[in-house]
């Protein structure tokens, strides 16, 4: 048994009785749906068409959003269709990135995320969703599709049908007759703040949190045009089809669902990690000795920032209350889990070295060291594989993102030493290894920023977002915040080899680190999904 939905564009005429039958069988508030319908008029006059496109959940075969989720809160039943538990639900929005079709959202009521789930109360007793049976046109299909008696069945045998963003490789169950990709592509189409209708300048998508959602509006697909043009005024591909197409009605943008405490937990983690990375690395080399010291002063530095960043990850959920769901009601798939359990054992491991620094025994302090160095480095990268986790956002699936994140663990480690330098921590080998490893660091970190950036792109979004990035809304962030500051002027800075320069450099590569985070976790969140 496996349940899909086919929605038949010869037969839908726009209605929105469907969003009304679900917010009214669901008592989904003001402001979000589980099913919504996006119009788009196409073509020049008198040659023009409308496109109603019904938008929702695709049941999908392979989930994101069940991977991604931590507590199991997204479940795939066995009939096919993914259902939702909002008494375990976090509030972590993951699965809102995972989503590639934008259907979940933060449920300004509960805190929790929502979508819809086939009206499954409605199926276990026989009956058909509320849209499907409320549809005047029977514009909506759904059951299941391995009965070959069954309507979709037949349906899906006989027409040609297409679904959204087939490359994401989530096969979902959700098909439409007549699809037109001016309607299901979202990035062909532009974005406005009032339509037919509606007005959507209050952003009332997404509920939960804001943290940059006004100064994040500018429109991505108008960007992309722009930026693509040639100098000569010529138009290109992107603003021809905009030209013929327009969106004139749609559900409100849910805004940018990980904020600055996201941004700030990626730069303290990396400090964090650092701190013990760094001195480690020192160790294993011979190339600087740890005095008593300089390891106490890792040991505070690296539970100093590791608790600043639990902090943030608990402030960016939803239901922080809920937060030891994570550790307690384990999803082991998800890497928000696997980065949970990294987190506690890395803290662990410190309070080992502590002990042994303490207690002054060099076994104790060994295993502290080489243990929290295995644990550092996975606390490191693990939010690269969760944010590849999120399929919604094409530009995190580089690979290059885990070493990205290895790289500024070592440069914030060694900013904090040489800052700490200035305070007479370390010896005089010591203060000469740490500015050639920040020396080191940035060129190597300058070096993976160009290969993610320079590397071509699979998909439209992935090349938006460097667009985006190089040449757009985040242009001067990127070029004097992190390019300028935070990895050229340091790098001057530091071959002058003068100490109260070599302080500055590292204040300016740890601001770098910050922006660098920043303008990665926030411009692929730009890109609209529906």
């Amino acid at each position: 048994m496996k349940y899909g939905f086919i929605i038949d564009n010869r037969k839908c005429i726009g209605c929105h009785a469907c969003t009304v039958a679900c917010k009214s069988e669901h008592d989904v508030p003001v402001g979000v749906n589980r099913t919504w319908v996006k119009q788009v008029e196409k073509g020049q006059f008198p040659h023009t068409q409308r496109l109603f496109s019904v938008m929702r959940c695709n049941h999908c075969t392979d989930a994101p959003c069940v991977t991604i989720c931590p507590v199991e809160a997204l479940h795939k039943r066995e009939d096919g269709i993914v259902d939702f538990d909002s008494d375990r639900c976090i509030g972590c929005k993951a699965c809102m990135q995972a989503c590639p079709y934008d259907a979940l959202y933060i449920d300004p009521d509960t805190h929790t995320a929502a979508k819809c789930n086939y009206c499954a109360h409605r199926v276990d007793v026989g009956l058909e969703p509320a849209c499907v049976n409320v549809c005047p046109e029977h514009a909506i299909i759904s059951g299941d599709m391995e009965d070959p008696f069954s309507e979709i069945s037949t349906m899906l045998s006989q027409e040609k049908v297409t679904v959204r963003k087939p490359e994401k490789d989530t096969k979902p169950n959700l098909f439409y007759i007549n699809g037109d990709e001016a309607s299901l592509t979202p990035t062909h189409t532009q974005e406005e703040d009032q339509y037919m209708w509606s007005e959507q300048t209050g952003g009332v998508g997404h509920f939960a949190k804001y943290a940059e959602n006004r100064k994040q509006q500018a429109n991505p697909a108008e960007m992309s045009a722009k930026l693509a043009g040639g100098k000569d005024g010529s138009k290109t591909q992107v603003q021809a089809i905009m030209e013929k197409t327009r969106r004139v009605y749609d559900a409100p943008r849910k805004g940018t669902l990980w904020g600055w405490e996201v941004s700030a937990y990626v730069w303290t983690k990396a400090i964090a990690t650092g701190a013990l990375l760094v001195p480690f690395m020192a160790s294993v080399s011979g190339l600087a000795n740890l005095g008593t010291a300089l390891q106490w002063s890792a040991v505070i530095v690296g539970m100093l920032f590791l608790a600043i960043t639990g902090g943030l990850l608990i402030k960016d959920l939803d239901q922080p209350s809920r937060f030891l769901y994570i550790l307690l009601r384990p999803q082991w798939k998800s890497w928000l889990v696997r980065g949970g359990y990294a987190i506690t054992f890395y803290g662990l491991a410190l309070t080992i070295w502590a002990i042994g620094l303490w207690s002054e025994s060099q076994v104790m302090s060994s295993i502290g060291l080489w243990l929290g160095a295995l644990l550092g480095g996975i606390t490191s990268v693990y939010t690269a594989f969760l944010f590849a986790q999120a399929k919604g956002r094409d530009f995190w699936q580089s690979p290059m993102l885990s070493f990205h994140m290895l790289i500024h663990s070592f440069m914030a480690g060694g900013a904090v030493f040489a800052i700490l330098g200035m305070l007479g921590i370390g010896e005089s080998d010591w203060l000469v290894f740490v500015p050639r490893l920040l020396m080191l660091c940035i060129g190597l970190n300058l070096a993976v920023i160009l290969v993610e950036l320079t590397t071509p792109h699979a998909t439209a979004d992935a090349k938006l977002t460097v667009k985006m990035i190089t040449s757009g809304q985040y242009k001067h962030q990127f070029w004097i915040g992190l390019v300028g500051l935070g990895n050229l002027i340091p790098m001057v800075l530091l071959i002058t080899g003068i100490p109260i320069l070599i302080a500055l450099a590292a204040i300016c590569v740890l601001i770098g680190i910050y922006v660098s985070e920043h303008i990665w976790v926030q411009a692929p969140q730009q890109i609209p999904l529906s």
